[in-house]
């Protein structure tokens, strides 16, 4: 073979084979599968910017194809086959591979002795006679630019049998007359929105492929960080690998980066002409572009057109749905761009974000307009924005983005604009928590302010924070002595000074004058409206319908408090009605809507934790450990009470504590562990915490304070006829307080109390008494929660409730039938013990001893598998084993069966 074939042999080689693929490689199934599934298109467009897995989708298509029996060939391009003559030989070379029944030979020199039109030619011909399926698949197609090998390509996606398909891998829109196709059916474009990694597919390559030991939280933010982009995800595996923080890399990853860092500016930004790079980097401050913003930026340029043109080569650029010609850019890839700004260019930083301020304020949009300000350092500019309408943003709640801002701000600058700095206290209230609030309000001069706005803030402030605190007594002696009147200066702190003096008043029991207040507030708001204090007002009136009993005339205005905030602005962007989702939550969890309630809670937990409030807090993780248990997560239910005991611990809240061990001994009686149990409630008894909380009318403990505790233990566990009296007393006491929620749980209490005295007939009484209000207000976690004991009254009620054919309403029987279901396989454990000889110690082994503990306290299959490092399978072999030696047919048949015999 001469010489000169040499070069050519190495780059057939490297051309007309796709890359060797990893064993990091993730499996594109559902990619593939529509690729391969896309009989009709003539020509597959996969296309995307760098690093995006264009290639990897290409090359497992077409290992697919080769598994189902269709010809494939592969060409990759280069720059030099923009040259006719080069690019057919290569093409010929490719094609080969599919008319040929041998490989191509490489001294063939017969394509370069033929015109480039007979090639050409013999190309379409030699594809056109091939009946049976193939498939053509070129790569990295963004680098022709030729006419003539446009045309090329473009006369042999005509010419294409029915059998044949071209694939191509492109970083921009290839010139191949895709509408023409597009509207025959004969086109698949897929773009940069399927080709980014899936939740699962990040899961599955970083921790099955990569083998990192990440949580899931670590997962989650790591792929919200790289967008599902293929190359960044392997790039930030490499710096994990063996990193002794990951938590802390993951935290920190960004475009900056020094691995993304030099992949973006070799792939991608050194590939760009002078022109774009420009544009890129002076529009890369932006969030959203849009051709009149970019026009700010970059005078002189036709942003319109330039941003139609980066959309189609997909340089990192995304359309916002939705929105006409507005984009964004990847956001690793605006990272990398803002740094390369500031390194290269910084003296032209701030004009341009004081271009992007005034282009919005000129739009109307102020919210941008501050945001550009302060990024700009254009400090002035920016408090001259926040004075106009900063009092706006606070009466909808907006406290996040305002502790943001003006906690940028230089403080001595803040200083001289005190209806500013009482905002910014007011927004850190609600954010970091009263405590910080009151402090920085000490250390102010605002207090001595003649400023009558100023002090109308303050008069409305001191108070509020002093009842998240848990110091009521103090807020009362605080309010106005005429809440009827409003101050005329400031409407936002009139109006929440006439909620705040609604809550004192609700929490002493005073539901009259606090009702009488609440409508104040909402007649006030008609003239000031203020989304914020709408929520409060409508979250204050149903706490008191929630303790009346009126569950569903609460779950109403909870919801049309959550809306009050979160139907103009996104939820994440306000703290304030935190307060309005979490009461939500807890109506939404007595329905038994288990789902929506931990969805709830996902989103408003953290936010009444950052801010603080006491019995939102407890109302919050209470039900995320209730949740949890339910799951048969009996650890994570755990945890969540003991961080609940340690943040009232660290904001010095003793309720909290005391209230969360009260939860903790339910949790234990729940477990059958009734000693500890007793130790728990040993632990909550600060006997003068407990005498202010049942003066007082705390919405978290209406269903959770000592007494009624200790009447559940003593019901569940210990002398059930020695809780009777005291419980016909709290039923009096809570009757004569209008606590009618409260009533219900007792009832439900004296009714377990009566069953196990063996009073059947009275404990059914108990039940007829309760059950159509429970019905009418669709109680059923007050039943539930309180797990087997209650679960035996029910079903011996509705057992009755059936023998005495009372069935003629069919909502009643619905609603009875819904609660039996909702105690779950709970209830079979109250069936008639088995005859059965007594088991011993040894009938069973160690192992399956361990497992029916655990199964006693409440553990899932899975939790199970956990915490003995075994597989579900073998938790499953356990458990009929344990069935099987015990003569019991369900898991809770052979607990029961289990503590009766004292195995357990």
């Amino acid at each position: 073979m001469p010489v000169s074939q040499t070069p050519k042999r190495f780059l057939m080689v490297s051309k007309l084979n796709p890359p060797a693929s990893r064993a990091a490689q993730v499996e594109r199934a559902e990619l593939c599968q529509k690729i391969l599934s896309a009989s009709a298109a003539k020509l597959i467009v996969v296309r995307a910017a760098a690093g995006f897995g264009k290639t990897t989708a290409m090359t497992q298509s077409m290992s697919r194809m080769n598994s189902a029996g269709i010809a494939t060939a592969w060409l990759t391009i280069d720059d030099a086959d923009n040259d006719v003559s080069r690019f057919l030989f290569c093409l010929n070379a490719s094609v080969s591979q599919l008319t040929e029944n041998e490989a191509y030979t490489f001294n063939d020199e017969s394509i370069e002795r033929r015109t480039a039109s007979e090639a050409a030619f013999n190309i379409v011909a030699r594809l056109s006679e091939k009946r049976s399926a193939f498939a053509l698949f070129i790569d990295d197609f963004e680098k022709v630019h030729e006419q003539s090998v446009l045309g090329l390509i473009r006369e042999i996606i005509e010419h294409l049998p029915a059998s044949g398909q071209i694939i191509i891998g492109s970083r921009h829109v290839p010139e191949l007359g895709l509408g023409r196709l597009r509207a025959r059916g004969q086109l698949l474009e897929i773009d940069v929105s399927e080709l980014r990694f899936s939740v699962d597919e990040t899961v599955e390559f970083l921790v099955n492929r990569r083998q990192l030991e990440l949580t899931q939280d670590d997962l989650i933010h790591i792929h919200n960080r790289s967008e599902g982009w293929a190359t960044a995800l392997w790039l930030a595996s490499l710096a994990l690998e063996g990193n002794a923080s990951p938590q802390s890399f993951i935290h920190r990853f960004s475009g900056e980066n020094d691995a993304v860092a030099d992949y973006l500016a070799h792939d991608v930004l050194e590939q760009q002409p002078d022109k774009i790079k420009s544009f890129l980097l002076r529009t890369s401050i932006l969030r959203h572009l849009t051709p009149s913003l970019c026009n700010a930026l970059v005078p002189g340029c036709d942003s319109e057109a330039m941003l139609r043109h980066l959309d189609t080569r997909s340089a990192f650029l995304a359309p916002i749905e939705h929105e006409q010609l507005t984009y964004r850019y990847h956001s690793l890839f605006a990272e990398f761009l803002r740094s390369v700004l500031h390194a290269k260019y910084p003296y032209e930083v701030s004009g341009l974000h004081l271009a992007a301020s005034q282009w919005y304020e000129n739009s109307g949009r102020f919210v941008p307009a501050i945001d550009h300000a302060i990024e700009g350092r254009a400090f002035d500019r920016a408090m001259f924005l926040l004075d106009a309408h900063a009092e706006r943003l606070l009466s909808q709640g907006r406290m996040k983005l305002l502790a943001r801002w003006l906690g940028e701000l230089p403080a001595d600058q803040l200083r001289k604009y005190e209806l500013l700095e009482m905002i910014y206290i007011w927004a850190v209230g609600f954010t970091s928590g009263p405590d910080e609030a009151l402090e920085m309000l000490s250390n102010t001069n605002l207090e001595a302010s003649v400023n009558p706005v100023v002090k109308s803030h303050i008069l409305a402030f001191k108070p509020l924070m002093m009842g998240m605190m848990d110091r009521y007594e103090e807020a009362s002696e605080l309010g106005r002595t005429d809440g009827n009147e409003l101050s005329g200066f400031a409407p936002f702190a009139d109006i929440v000074s006439i909620n705040s003096r609604a809550n004192v008043f609700s929490v002493m029991g005073k539901y009259d004058q606090a009702r009488q207040l609440i409508d104040g507030a909402r007649d006030a708001q008609f003239s000031h409206s203020s989304s914020f204090n709408s929520m409060y007002s409508e979250s204050l009136e149903g706490l008191i319908d929630l303790q009346e009993g009126r569950q569903k005339q609460a779950a109403a205005r909870f919801r049309l408090a959550v809306g009050a905030t979160s139907s103009t602005y996104d939820f994440s962007h306000t703290s304030g009605n935190a307060w309005a989702g979490v009461l939500h939550a807890n109506t939404v969890y007595e329905a038994n809507d288990l789902e929506l309630a931990a969805r709830l809670l996902h989103v408003y937990g953290p936010l009444v934790r950052e801010a603080g409030l006491p019995d939102h807090m407890l109302i919050s993780d209470i039900m995320l450990s209730r949740l949890a248990f339910n799951c048969g997560d009996v650890d994570r239910a755990f945890q969540a009470l003991t961080e609940l005991e340690h943040m009232g611990r660290i904001r010095k809240l003793p309720r909290v504590v005391a209230t969360a061990r009260l939860e903790r001994s339910r949790l234990f009686l729940a477990q059958g562990r009734p000693e500890a149990a007793k130790q728990e409630l040993d632990r909550a008894g600060n006997e003068e915490l407990w005498r202010r909380v049942r003066k007082h009318r705390m919405p978290a403990n209406d269903l959770q304070y000592m007494e009624m505790a200790r009447l559940r233990w003593e019901v569940v566990a210990g002398d059930p006829q020695a809780a009777l009296a005291p419980l016909a007393m709290e039923i009096a006491e809570a009757q004569n307080s209008s606590l009618y929620r409260r009533v219900l749980k007792l009832k439900l209490f004296k009714a377990i109390a009566q069953y196990r005295c063996n009073r059947l007939e009275d404990s059914i009484e108990v039940m007829t008494e309760i059950m159509p209000t429970c019905c009418a207000e669709g109680y059923v976690r007050l039943f539930v929660d309180e797990g087997a004991a209650a679960g035996i009254v029910v079903k011996l009620y509705h057992q009755a409730f059936r023998e005495t054919g009372r069935q003629s309403d069919p909502v009643f029987v619905s609603y009875l039938e819904s609660l039996i279901e909702a105690f779950g396989p709970v209830l079979s454990s109250t069936a008639v013990l088995p005859d059965a000889d007594e088991p011993t110690l040894n009938a069973l082994t160690r192992k399956e001893t361990r497992v029916l503990q655990l199964l006693s306290e409440g553990y899932s299959n899975s939790a199970m598998s956990e915490k003995l490092f075994v597989s579900d399978s073998t938790v499953r072999t356990h458990l009929r084993n344990i069935n099987s030696k015990l003569n019991a047919s369900s898991r809770t048949q052979a607990v029961a069966i289990a503590r009766r015999y004292g195995l357990i």
